[in-house]
């Protein structure tokens, strides 16, 4: 997305109207424009933007998003309020009514912001191009959800015949991160609830993923929700629920004791925090890492090793003297 910079503005005084405000509203309506979609229909015919009743346009049955963001739909309405739709939606004849294509955000805060008519350019797609459009768009969104990016991947490939390598290479995506959405998408009710309801547990959800007990499963989810098991923790009670035997392949270091609890917090934060890292990256360190985020993780934790060093040094020092 580009941005520009913009200068700081004088204080407002009192009683006079906030133009700042207005050109914050009127830049988040440019940014709910999709480029993508604008540049495919620039090849197409031109044709004219038309005002439409809200009651005749209905929201295409094949939606891949699922979540809608209560409070940036009420900002988008006020902006919509005040200075009406900027950018047209596009949208299909689908008998007296017109399907949504693109834009169904906008056309939700129309609706909220009380108007009768909304902008829409009216294109015959068909329902393969149209899914298509309506997939890119989504994929757009900075706010989508790793659950609605999951079910847009498996539409593409379902639905558009996309294979795993082609989809990973149209979007510019690590062939494993895609494959690990695909199975996100046919995750258990269970898992898939905990991922909507924090977006930094999808490592805990294919750790999950591995169990076919659903009570158990449920029950691990609750509490990695509560944020009572760290990722290390959880691999090691589903290899001791798969393998009831045998012992845990990879057991927590052991912390030698301390006695102030400042140190105990943090280095017990640390630990669980360097085993979490461990299992993301894996044996090999390829699996779902791109080769940017290997080669930036990798001066990361050269950079961290010499700090480390560093507080060892101290600490050795300081028992010396």
């Amino acid at each position: 997305m580009l941005t520009t910079s913009r200068p700081s503005l004088p204080p407002v005084p009192r009683g006079r109207k906030s133009f700042r405000d207005a050109g914050n509203r009127i830049f988040a309506q440019e940014n709910d424009a999709e480029p993508g979609i604008i540049s495919l229909l620039a090849a197409r015919t031109p044709t004219a933007v038309r005002d439409i009743p809200l009651e005749k346009v209905v929201p295409n049955p094949s939606q891949p998003r699922m979540t809608w963001h209560q409070d940036t739909l009420n900002e988008l309405a006020a902006s919509i309020r005040e200075h009406g739709v900027l950018q047209p939606i596009l949208v299909r004849p689908a008998g007296e009514d017109y399907e949504i294509i693109a834009g169904e955000r906008r056309w939700r805060a129309s609706k909220l912001a009380g108007k009768d008519t909304i902008p829409a350019i009216v294109e015959r797609f068909d329902d393969a191009t149209a899914l298509e459009i309506a997939l890119i768009e989504n994929l757009q969104r900075e706010d989508l959800s790793p659950l609605d990016e999951a079910v847009i991947y498996k539409k593409m490939t379902d639905e558009l015949g996309y294979s795993i390598r082609n989809l990973a290479t149209k979007l510019g995506k690590d062939k494993g991160y895609v494959e690990n959405r695909l199975r996100l998408a046919s995750a258990p009710d269970d898992v898939r609830e905990m991922v909507a309801q924090r977006y930094d547990t999808l490592s805990a959800a294919y750790e999950l993923m591995k169990l076919e007990d659903k009570r158990r499963r449920k029950a691990l989810a609750k509490q990695v929700i509560a944020g009572k098991l760290t990722l290390l923790r959880l691999h090691d009670r589903v290899e001791h629920i798969l393998n009831p035997g045998e012992r845990a392949s990879r057991p927590e270091p052991a912390i030698p004791p301390l006695r102030d609890d400042v140190l105990i917090t943090a280095t017990r934060k640390l630990n669980d925090a360097l085993g979490d890292l461990a299992r993301a990256v894996g044996e090999d360190g390829k699996t779902a890492i791109p080769d940017s985020d290997r080669q930036n993780l990798a001066k990361f934790l050269t950079i961290s090793r010499a700090r480390l060093d560093n507080l060892v040094a101290r600490l050795r020092s300081g028992a010396r003297s």
